[in-house]
């Protein structure tokens, strides 16, 4: 964990500790959430008055900090404690769980880290994709002032994800009145600021990453090894409901052919 007084004008640091491991590597696709979930965009209340957005947007004095941070810090049971700078900024911890549907795509693995000998290397990145494990989570240490754009490039940067961050975006979840709430943040808001507004409990607010949908997918934001994954996997897919539909209606062929065989003319 950083000095949460030193170097406040450089860019906000990131620090990471494992909420489960990555390492497991592939998974089947996963499940819908069978839980009921509510999607906003950042302009929509689902607050009274939008007052938990709004606090944590709200300007407070720097002593008025020092109270809530006061306040957060003694209601945690770990270390993850929030620090004031002297600038009147302060640092801390939010935990991201990924909520991601589709794979995600690292580098290739160089084998030796050199290409074999007498063989120019072609230019082409390669990429292997795969699924995060359902319940993978980070913990990042950030700062009030890191927006939620940065804690997604942080996130994708620690685990070697070369999507287009821009294919992903920040939630945050909420349990209120035996409902689930779900809030899309818009870029330019501070996740640390709405975690010390609504204080330590994850069901009072929680953050998820998850795929940025708006409706339609931009083809153009995937690389030309994904579309030809994508392609590949829609021609198997047509090949399996072409086989499904052919063997139902020879099915039923050979049932009408059978029950005309068996029946006697009238």
């Amino acid at each position: 964990m950083t000095d949460a007084s030193s170097s406040p004008d450089k860019a906000p640091s990131f620090e990471m500790t494992w909420g489960s491991s990555a390492s497991s590597g592939y998974c089947s696709e996963e499940e819908p959430d069978s839980e009921f979930e509510q999607f906003f965009t950042a302009r929509t209340s689902f607050f009274p008055k939008d007052e938990q957005i709004e606090c944590g947007k709200q300007e407070l004095t720097t002593a008025d900090i020092q109270q809530k941070v006061k306040e957060y810090n003694a209601q945690i049971n770990s270390n993850l404690f929030m620090n004031m700078n002297k600038d009147g900024s302060y640092t801390g911890f939010v935990k991201v769980q990924f909520k991601l549907v589709r794979p995600v795509s690292v580098p290739h693995p160089k084998k030796g880290g050199h290409d074999a000998p007498g063989r120019k290397a072609s230019g082409v990145k390669r990429r292997t994709s795969f699924y995060l494990p359902k319940d993978a989570s980070k913990h990042l240490h950030i700062s009030s002032r890191t927006s939620a754009r940065e804690v997604i490039e942080a996130l994708l940067k620690k685990f070697t994800v070369v999507d287009n961050p821009g294919k992903f975006a920040l939630f945050e979840r909420s349990e209120r009145h035996d409902q689930v709430y779900v809030r899309k943040l818009s870029d330019d808001e501070h996740p640390l600021r709405l975690r010390l507004a609504a204080g330590p409990n994850e069901k009072v607010l929680s953050f998820l990453l998850k795929e940025n949908e708006t409706g339609e997918v931009n083809w153009h934001a995937f690389s030309m090894p994904e579309l030809k994954n994508f392609l590949r996997i829609l021609q198997r897919e047509e090949e399996e409901h072409i086989k499904q539909i052919v063997q139902r209606y020879a099915l039923a062929r050979t049932k009408m052919q059978e029950a005309l065989a068996g029946s006697t003319p009238g």
